[in-house]
């Protein structure tokens, strides 16, 4: 029997560059679909948060055959706190197709991506997307491209990228600007011709190196990789070159291939076969799979460190169990655990004197995705501040450092560059353009958080900020903390409009009138630095003298709400989010006044 030839393709780009739309007209020019059959956008972020944001959070696989050759297509994410998903991605392709934006032009997760896919030695399809735009200026953007590629080190071979331009929500690509075209056959034409298609080596001895994990309730823990050399089977002896270096033995229970966007059961795939096992329960990220005796083992892959640190703490607030399910320690150290399963840039650590843990990951995206998913699922939990971790090196202190690109409008940019040079940023690049000014920085993690919230304020919502990991660098000094202190709830009650309406002259209200309160939690942003205890439970005093007009009612500001990562934004060190499945509150760590003062007067605060 003929072997089919496979080439296996990664869609790599930023965040809203496209990969998704892109991956959907694939698969619906493919046939995968029916005729009759409704498909919703973005069919491969499958994940309730990722369609709700627009944006891949786990990479993903499915298969499409086109004249006789399949081709396995991974979706990558392009957020930076998800990256380590691509670096391990880009080691199971042949080719990546990187996308641009007509308009934007390279970005700095296009940057990583790019990075990742050269030093592998691919050699990328550029795609430059959305070229329906009315300020698209597609041909600048592939100089942009190139001189990208060339800061990059690009061999001679891979700066002779071919380029396709097109409209991925409309199923378009053509090879010139001025080609007529409605369909994406020129992109599969320039895949055919560009790449070539997976050697034939299923004679040699198995070798596969699993380079992403999955969870599937009933056969436990899934490897998914791409088959190097060899053939592996169901029901198959094997032996496990290890992380640690130790070698054991395991069987292949179940063995899977993608076909569509569907998972299908096979009894064995060959060379080129990207494909998902069960049967290893202690499986992990880049450790390989061989035949027992022959076992040739791949370089490890590097699972980037942590940057990034908050503390998951047991509710105990006196709202405690109404809506969630899920709410003792151990009911959280069970949900970390199954997450640890499959998401390997995740710490977990036992808090000493707590019942709570610390939880370490790539960024504040990477965590907050987490609690959401944990949230939606039912379970209540306290969480504290993000916290940067640092190194030692050489015995110097590092911190985590990010590329920051702020694009605002001219009058804005002095109020922006001047907050970031307060928060340590360093100014790397600035150029201005139709009215905006586009600056480049390297900014200290801290500096960044809480941050974003300020800049959308200072920018009237008109200024966009993207942030990737760059490096650790040495620690950057002191950096300004949050001006304005917080109104306190005094009491356990129901909020009062009387009350909130004389606290919003000097204060942004965070709850409106008739919300359950309880003492310690926060229900306002004070105009001034102090923190404030209040009775927002306090009514109008009832007379039998009644003054015209005085008993109007009272109109209220409409009160400021805040979305998970605002709320992890917004909090001080002596602060947490306290999270359930129908309410984010923010709450002092210490609710009750007298306590708070004796542990203030003790930490010299």
């Amino acid at each position: 029997m003929k072997k089919k030839d496979i080439i296996n393709v990664a869609v790599i780009a930023h965040v809203d560059a496209g990969k998704s739309t892109l991956v959907d007209a694939l698969l619906s020019q493919s046939g995968v679909f029916r005729e009759n059959e409704t498909v919703v956008d973005c069919v491969m972020d499958s994940n309730d948060i990722e369609r709700e944001r627009g944006i891949t959070i786990y990479s993903k696989n499915c298969a499409i055959n086109h004249q006789g050759v399949k081709i396995n297509i991974v979706d990558t994410p392009g957020h930076a706190d998800f990256s380590s998903e691509v670096e391990r991605i880009i080691k199971t392709v042949d080719t990546a197709i990187l996308l641009v934006d007509s308009s934007e032009g390279p970005m700095p997760q296009t940057r990583f991506v790019l990075q990742k896919s050269l030093e592998r030695g691919l050699k990328p399809i550029l795609f430059i997307n959305k070229i329906d735009k009315k300020d698209q200026r597609a041909e600048e953007v592939v100089d942009m491209t190139f001189d990208l590629f060339a800061d990059l080190n690009a061999t001679e071979e891979q700066l002779d990228f071919p380029i396709v331009y097109g409209i991925a929500k409309d199923g378009i690509a053509k090879r010139e600007m001025e080609d007529e075209s409605d369909d994406l056959t020129p992109l599969f034409d320039l895949i055919f011709d560009h790449v070539e298609k997976y050697p034939d080596l299923d004679n040699e001895p198995l070798q596969l190196q699993v380079s992403s994990l999955d969870y599937d309730d009933y056969v436990g823990r899934l490897g998914i990789g791409r088959v190097t050399k060899g053939i592996i089977k169901k029901g198959q002896q094997i032996e496990i070159s290890r992380r640690d270096g130790t070698t054991s033995k395991g069987k292949i229970s179940k063995l899977m291939v993608n076909e569509g966007l569907a998972r299908v059961e096979a009894t064995e795939a060959g060379s080129g076969e990207i494909v998902i096992i069960a049967g290893i329960t202690d499986i992990s990220i880049g450790e390989t799979i061989g035949e027992v005796g022959k076992l040739d083992p791949m370089e490890l892959i590097v699972i980037e460190e942590p940057t990034l640190s908050m503390n998951f703490l047991v509710n105990n607030s006196p709202f405690c169990g109404q809506s969630g399910k899920f709410l003792t320690s151990r009911h959280i150290r069970a949900r970390l655990d199954k997450e640890l399963e499959v998401n390997v840039g995740l710490k977990v650590e036992d808090l000493e004197g707590n019942e709570g843990f610390k939880v370490s990951g790539r960024g504040e995206l990477h965590l907050s995705i987490l609690i959401e998913n944990m949230r939606r699922e039912g379970y209540e939990l306290s969480v504290s501040k993000p916290e940067v971790l640092y190194k030692m090196v050489d015995g110097t202190l590092y911190e985590p450092f990010e590329k920051a690109i702020v694009n605002v409008p001219d009058e804005y940019s002095g109020t922006v560059i001047s907050k970031i040079n307060l928060r340590k940023g360093l100014m790397q690049a600035m150029s201005a353009e139709a009215g905006y000014t586009k600056v480049e920085f390297l900014v200290p993690t801290r500096g960044l958080l809480g941050y974003r919230s300020e800049f959308i304020n200072d920018t009237r919502g008109e200024g966009t900020l993207v942030r990737s990991f760059d490096s650790y660098q040495p620690f950057a000094g002191d950096i300004p903390k949050r001006k304005n202190g917080v109104l306190i709830s005094q009491q356990k009650g129901s909020s009062m409009a009387y009350s909130l309406f004389n606290l919003s002259e000097r204060a942004t209200m965070f709850i409106g009138a008739a919300v359950p309160v309880y003492e310690g939690m926060i229900v306002a942003m004070n105009s001034r630095k102090e923190d404030m205890v209040v009775n927002v439970c306090k009514n109008k005093k009832l007379t039998n003298v009644r003054a015209s007009g005085s008993d109007d009612a009272v109109k209220l500001i409409a009160a400021k709400s805040f979305t998970l990562e605002e709320a992890l934004e917004f909090i001080e060190y002596d602060e947490l989010v306290e999270i359930t499945p129908e309410a984010i509150r923010l709450r002092k760590k210490i609710l009750n006044y007298q306590e708070r003062m004796r542990a203030n007067s003790k930490t010299g605060k």
